[in-house]
């Protein structure tokens, strides 16, 4: 992933304070959220402060910092939310959806889903956030 790094410096004397601009803010917290990445490594590989990265993802989990889309395809599965009463009162065989339990969250797939498929969504239920 090549991208050009424009950094604006403004005011200080004596110590230059740099203005990340959003943009640049959201691709290097992106960088910190795949698999295997740690934010100490990009920091160092941006040359910039560990905490400042770590203030930025907090931002993007707050939704105050948006992030570039992903590079990959994303698969999104329909949700639907309700009281937990609303559950049906047969066996889960007689659905004909698969299921994936976590915890008090049961999410149900489209009939017919494939193992790609489960395997997307159990995978997105682990990943860290």
């Amino acid at each position: 992933m090549e991208t050009v790094l424009e950094v604006l410096s403004v005011g200080g004397r004596g110590r230059r304070n740099r203005k990340w601009p959003d943009e640049v803010k959201g691709r290097i917290v992106a960088e910190t959220l795949l698999p295997g990445v740690t934010v100490n490594e990009v920091a160092r590989r941006h040359g910039i402060p560990a905490n400042h990265v770590s203030s930025w993802r907090t931002l993007a989990r707050k939704g105050r910092l948006v992030l570039p889309a992903p590079e990959d395809p994303v698969e999104f599965a329909a949700l639907m939310v309700g009281p937990a009463g609303d559950m049906p009162a047969g066996p889960v065989a007689a659905v004909g959806r698969p299921e994936i339990v976590a915890g008090a969250v049961v999410i149900r797939l489209e009939a017919g889903a494939s193992a790609e498929r489960i395997a997307s969504v159990a995978r997105a239920l682990t990943a860290d956030v």
